[in-house]
C-alpha cells in the first residue's frame, strides 16, 4: 500500500513560537478553501489536537515514537489522512528536541523523516534581525536528512522589520513562505499545564481559530505552502487498522512475566454485584458486545482516538459521558474508562455530582474494569483538594506547585484488567498534583526513571495510575480490557 497524501510538518526553534497559531491557522486556511485536511500533532499532547480538529471538522491525532515506537509513526499517520487532501503535522518543543537522553527518538525532526515531510520552520522574530538568517541556517543544516524547505516569519513589528529579515535570509537558501505580525487576538489563555482545552472554551476557541486562520491567510503564501506539501515523496506500508492490530498481537492476558513481578492485585471490599452487560449491536465483529463507558466533558478532555477505535473493534460500544452533568453511568455500562483532564479546576462540581459519584464506585465496587489514568486516579480519590471524589481508592489528591513532567518506561507490577504482571508499557506524566500514597498495595506501574518507584493502584477490577499510555502500542490491553468487560 502507498501513501501519497501531501503534508506539511510545523516545526519551530523552540516552544513559543507560535507553532499551534500557524499550524492550526493553516488546517483552518486550507479547510475553508474545500480541502479535507488531517490534523496531527507529534508527541503526547492532547491539548492542541482538539484545536485542530476545531479547524479541520476532523479528529486530531497524534504521532509519538515513544510511546508507540517509532515504526508505528507512518502507519499511524496514513490512517488518519486516508482520504484527505493535505496533512498538517504540528511539532513539539524545539525541532530536535526529543526524549531526554535519547538523541532524536520522539523529536518533530525524528517524526519529519519518519513521514518523508517536508519541514516548516516557525521563527519567533520578536527580537532579532540579521541574526535569523544564522539561526535558520544552523537549524536546515544540522541534519542533512531533515528537509527544512520554508521559513515563517512570526511576531514582525513592522514593515521595516520584515525588510531586515527578508534580506538577511535572501542567502540562506530556504524560502520565506510567511509573515505574522504581532495579533493579540489570536492568543489562546493559559494556564498550569499549558492551553485551555477546547472543551472548556467552547465560543472563544472559535474565535480564536478563526483569528488564526485570517493571519495566515493575509501572512502566509497558501499555494507555494501547498506545492510544498505535495512535493512529499510518497510513503510505503499498510495504514494502521484497529481490527489487525487486535488480531495480530499477541493477548495482553499471555504476556510473559518478568523476574520479580509482583502478586496480583488485592480485592476491593465486597459491593453489590453489577449487572450483567447486556449485548450491543454489532459493528466490527461477531460475537457478544458489551457498553463501555468512556469520561469526557469538560474535566476529562485527554484521550486518543486510538483508544476508543480498539475499544470498539475488541467488542466494545464505547459511550461518552460527562461527570460533571450526567448524573448516571451510560445503560448496560460493563467497564469504566476515565481518562485525563482537570478534575482539579472542577473539584467542587464534580463533588457535587453525588449520584454519579455513587454510581462509579458502586460499579467499581461490584468489580467492573474501570482503566484511569491521571485525572480519573484524582477523580477515584477519596477526595481532591478537600472536595469528596468517589472513594473508590483510600487516597488523597491535592494540587501541588511541582511539575511532573517526562516520559517513563514502566513495567506492570500487579495482574490487571490491563495486563499481566511483567507487562513491558511505555508512558508519559504531565501533571502538577499529588496523590497521597502514591501507590496501593498492589501497585500499577514499577517506574524505571527518573528515579525506581512503585506507583497507581490495582484492586479487583480497577486499575488506575498517573501514566498516560498510548495503546496502539499494545493493542492487548484494550482486548483484555473488553474481555473482562464480557466476563466479570
Amino acid at each position: 500500500m502507498v501513501t501519497s497524501v501531501p503534508r506539511l510538518v510545523v516545526a519551530a526553534p523552540a516552544s513559543g513560537s507560535g507553532k499551534t497559531t500557524v499550524a492550526t491557522g493553516l488546517m483552518a486556511a486550507f479547510a475553508s478553501r474545500g480541502l479535507a485536511v488531517s490534523p496531527h500533532k507529534v508527541g503526547p499532547d492532547y491539548i492542541d489536537p482538539g484545536y485542530h480538529a476545531l479547524a479541520t471538522g476532523r479528529v486530531g491525532r497524534n504521532l509519538d515514537a515513544y510511546l508507540c515506537g517509532a515504526e508505528l509513526v507512518a502507519p499511524l499517520f496514513a490512517h488518519g489522512a486516508r482520504g484527505c487532501d493535505l496533512a498538517v503535522v504540528e511539532g513539539v518543543m524545539g525541532l530536535y528536541d526529543g526524549a531526554a537522553g535519547q538523541g532524536e527518538l520522539a523529536s518533530t525532526a525524528h517524526v519529519a523523516k519518519l513521514l518523508r515531510a517536508p519541514v516548516v520552520l516557525v521563527v519567533d522574530a520578536s527580537s532579532q534581525s540579521r541574526s535569523v538568517a544564522a539561526l535558520v541556517h544552523g537549524f536546515a543544516s544540522w541534519d542533512p536528512e531533515v528537509r527544512v524547505a520554508g521559513v515563517i516569519l512570526n511576531k514582525v513589528g513592522s514593515d521595516r522589520h520584515e525588510t531586515l529579515l527578508r534580506e538577511a535570509l535572501d542567502a540562506s537558501g530556504v524560502p520565506v513562505l510567511g509573515v505574522l505580525r504581532r495579533a493579540p487576538q489570536v492568543d489562546t489563555p493559559s494556564r498550569h499545564l499549558g492551553l485551555v482545552p477546547v472543551a472548556e472554551r467552547r465560543d472563544g476557541a472559535v474565535e480564536a481559530v478563526a483569528a488564526m486562520a485570517s493571519q495566515v491567510r493575509r501572512g502566509c503564501d497558501l499555494e507555494a505552502l501547498l506545492a510544498l506539501a505535495r512535493s512529499a515523496p510518497a510513503l510505503s506500508g499498510a495504514a494502521w487498522e484497529a481490527g489487525e492490530a487486535l488480531a495480530s498481537c499477541a493477548p495482553a492476558s499471555r504476556a510473559v512475566p518478568l523476574p520479580g513481578a509482583g502478586a496480583p492485585g488485592s480485592p476491593l471490599p465486597p459491593g453489590r454485584p453489577r449487572p450483567e452487560a447486556p449485548d450491543g449491536p454489532e459493528r466490527s465483529r461477531p460475537g457478544p458486545r458489551t457498553t463501555v463507558a468512556v469520561a469526557g466533558g469538560p474535566a476529562f478532555t485527554f484521550s486518543y482516538a486510538e483508544h476508543a477505535e480498539l475499544l470498539t473493534a475488541a467488542g466494545a460500544e464505547v459511550v461518552t459521558f460527562d461527570p460533571l452533568r450526567d448524573e448516571r453511568l451510560p445503560e448496560g455500562t460493563g467497564g469504566l474508562v476515565i481518562g485525563g483532564g482537570f478534575p482539579e479546576v472542577y473539584a467542587p462540581e464534580l463533588s457535587a455530582n453525588e449520584p454519579l459519584r455513587e454510581a462509579v464506585a458502586e460499579l467499581a465496587l461490584g468489580g467492573a474494569p474501570v482503566a484511569a489514568e491521571c485525572a480519573g486516579l484524582l477523580y477515584l480519590s477519596r477526595e481532591l483538594d478537600g472536595q469528596p471524589m468517589c472513594g473508590v481508592l483510600d487516597a488523597s489528591a491535592r494540587m501541588d506547585e511541582r511539575l511532573t513532567l517526562g516520559y517513563r518506561d514502566a513495567v506492570a507490577v500487579s495482574d490487571s484488567v490491563l495486563a499481566e504482571a511483567g507487562t513491558r508499557m511505555r508512558g508519559h506524566e504531565f501533571h502538577r498534583t499529588v496523590v497521597e500514597p502514591g501507590a496501593g498495595a498492589a501497585p500499577a506501574w514499577g517506574v524505571r526513571a527518573p528515579a525506581r518507584r512503585v506507583e497507581g493502584f490495582v484492586q479487583q477490577g480497577v486499575h488506575a495510575s498517573y501514566l498516560h499510555t498510548h495503546w496502539a502500542s499494545t493493542p492487548g490491553v484494550a482486548r483484555r480490557f473488553v474481555e473482562r468487560c464480557l466476563t466479570s
